[in-house]
C-alpha cells in the first residue's frame, strides 16, 4: 500500500473530505489526504486518466524549471504576429475574442515587467522544486515506477541569437536556483543525431524529469487511492451546501454527499464550482493538441523543446509524441485538427528522418484543456465562503509537474483546518482571493 490509508478505527470519527476531480491534482490530493488519515471520497464523472482527461495528453514533462510564465515583457508586440502565423504557437477563435479579451489583457499585464515575472517564478519554484522525486515516490507506491524518468530535458535553439531572445527567461530561472548545461553544435549532434542540423545550441536541464504515459500514471494513482480506502462516486459536482461558514455537503447531479471539507480539483471546469464557493476567478482553457506517431523511426534521445516551434517531443509508451502550442477558444468549441497537423509538420521538420520514412505513418491526434489563470499561477487555498472548501486548480502548463506538491499542500490544508497546522510552502502567491475586485 506504500504508506497510504486511513488511521483506522471508526470512519465516522474521521474528517470526511470530498475531492472533486480525479486528474493529476485530484488523484495526488486523494492519496495525500489518505496519508494524513482522512476519509476520502473522490467525485469524478469520467474514467481517471482516460482520453477526456487533460493529463492524458500531457507532454509528460516534469519540468521543475518551468517557472517562467508564458507572458513576458513585450509579449503584446508578438501576439499579432503569432495570431497571423498559421504555424505559430498561439491561435484564437475569433468568435470567442469578446469573452477572452479580459483574460488576455490580464495575461499580458501579468508579465509586463521583469520584476513581476520574477515574483511569479519564485512562487512557482516552491511548487515545482523536486517534482521528479515526488512523482517517482508516488509512481513507486502505485506500482508503476517505470513511468517516471529523470534524464533531464533539452531546449534546442537554432542560433546564439535565438537563445539570447530567451535570455530574460533563463536569467529569471537562474535566480530561482535552476542550473543548466550548454551544449555546442557538435555536442548537440553527438547527443541528438536525429535532430535537424539547423539547431546549433542546446540548453540541458539535468534536474528535470519525464512521465512516459501520463494517462496511465494518473489512472494508477486513482486506483491506488481506491485501494487505500478512497470511495469513488461517478457523478459531477454542481455546488455546495454551506451553513454559516461550515461546509455540510457537496451537491452533485445525483444528490448531496455529506462531508466536512472539499477540494476543487476539476481542472478547466473548476470555475463555476469556485464561484459557488464564493471565489470567482478568471479561469480560461488554453486548448492544447498533441500528435503521436506510433511507428516513428526517428526522434530525440532526450525530451526536447524547440524554440522555433514552441513544442515538446519525446518517446512515450505509445510512440513519439509532440505536444504544445495554445488555442484560445473555450471549452465547448469543436477541435480544429489543423492545429494537430501543424504539430505533425513541425515534428517532421525537427526530425527529417520522420518525413523521409517510407509508408504512411500511423498518427493519432488529441485535444485537451489546460486550466489557466492569467497571471501564470494556480489557485491553491481556501474559498471565501468557507475555509472547508479548498481550491486547487489553474496550473496551466505545469499541471502534471505541480500536481505532486499541490496534493501534499491541499491535504495539509484539509487535515489542518482548525488545528493550527500550516502547509509546507507559502500559499500567499496562490491565494484565490487575489482576483477579487
Amino acid at each position: 500500500m506504500g504508506g497510504i490509508g486511513g488511521a483506522g478505527g471508526n470512519d465516522g470519527a474521521r474528517r470526511h473530505v470530498v475531492v472533486i476531480g480525479a486528474g493529476a491534482v485530484g488523484s495526488a490530493t486523494a492519496l495525500e489526504a489518505l496519508r494524513a488519515g482522512l476519509r476520502v471520497t473522490v467525485l469524478e464523472p469520467g474514467e481517471p486518466g482516460g482520453p477526456q482527461a487533460t493529463s492524458y495528453g500531457n507532454a509528460g514533462w516534469l519540468s521543475s524549471h518551468s517557472v517562467v510564465p508564458p507572458a513576458l515583457p513585450g509579449a503584446w508586440r508578438k501576439v499579432p504576429g503569432w495570431l497571423a502565423d498559421p504555424l505559430g504557437p498561439l491561435a484564437l477563435r475569433w468568435r470567442y475574442l469578446p469573452r477572452a479579451a479580459p483574460w488576455l489583457l490580464r495575461y499580458l499585464a501579468s508579465g509586463w515587467t521583469e520584476a513581476r515575472v520574477q515574483r511569479t517564478a519564485d512562487a512557482l519554484r516552491t511548487l515545482l522544486a523536486d517534482a521528479p522525486a515526488l512523482h517517482a515516490r508516488l509512481a513507486a507506491e502505485a506500482g508503476v515506477p517505470q513511468l517516471i524518468e529523470q534524464r533531464g530535458l533539452l531546449h534546442a535553439y537554432r542560433s546564439r541569437e535565438e537563445f539570447e531572445g530567451d535570455a530574460l527567461g533563463w536569467r529569471v530561472r537562474g535566480r530561482t536556483g535552476v542550473r543548466w548545461e550548454e551544449w555546442s553544435a557538435s555536442e548537440l549532434r553527438r547527443r541528438e543525431p536525429d535532430l535537424d542540423a539547423r539547431y546549433t545550441l542546446g540548453i540541458y536541464v539535468p534536474e528535470a524529469g519525464h512521465c512516459r504515459n501520463p494517462g496511465a500514471y494518473v489512472a494508477a494513482l486513482a486506483q491506488h487511492a481506491r485501494d487505500g480506502g478512497a470511495e469513488r462516486v461517478a457523478a459531477r459536482a454542481t455546488g455546495f451546501r454551506i451553513e454559516g461558514v461550515r461546509l455540510r455537503a457537496v451537491r452533485t447531479e445525483s444528490g448531496e454527499i455529506a462531508c466536512d471539507a472539499a477540494a476543487i480539483c476539476a481542472g478547466a471546469r473548476s470555475g463555476p464550482l469556485a464561484a459557488a464557493a464564493g471565489s470567482p476567478v478568471p479561469l480560461e482553457s488554453e486548448r492544447g493538441y498533441h500528435v503521436v506517431v506510433e511507428d516513428a523511426k526517428a526522434g530525440p534521445r532526450t525530451p526536447v523543446m524547440v524554440a522555433d516551434g514552441k513544442l515538446i517531443a519525446h518517446w512515450m509508451d505509445g510512440g513519439l509524441r509532440a505536444a504544445g502550442q495554445v488555442e484560445i477558444g473555450g471549452l465547448e468549441a469543436a477541435p480544429d485538427w489543423r492545429r494537430a497537423e501543424i504539430l505533425h509538420k513541425h515534428l517532421q521538420s525537427m526530425f527529417p528522418g520522420l518525413a523521409s520514412a517510407t509508408g504512411t505513418p500511423s498518427v493519432k491526434q488529441w485535444l485537451g484543456h489546460r486550466p489557466s489563470l492569467p497571471d501564470g499561477l494556480p489557485c491553491i487555498g481556501p474559498a471565501r465562503a468557507s475555509a472547508d472548501v479548498v481550491l486547487a486548480f489553474g496550473h496551466g502548463h505545469v499541471g502534471l509537474c505541480g500536481s505532486a506538491r499541490t496534493g501534499r499542500v491541499v491535504a495539509q490544508l484539509l487535515a489542518g483546518a482548525g488545528a493550527g497546522a500550516g502547509p509546507e510552502i507559502a500559499l500567499a502567491p496562490f491565494d484565490p482571493q487575489r482576483f477579487s475586485v
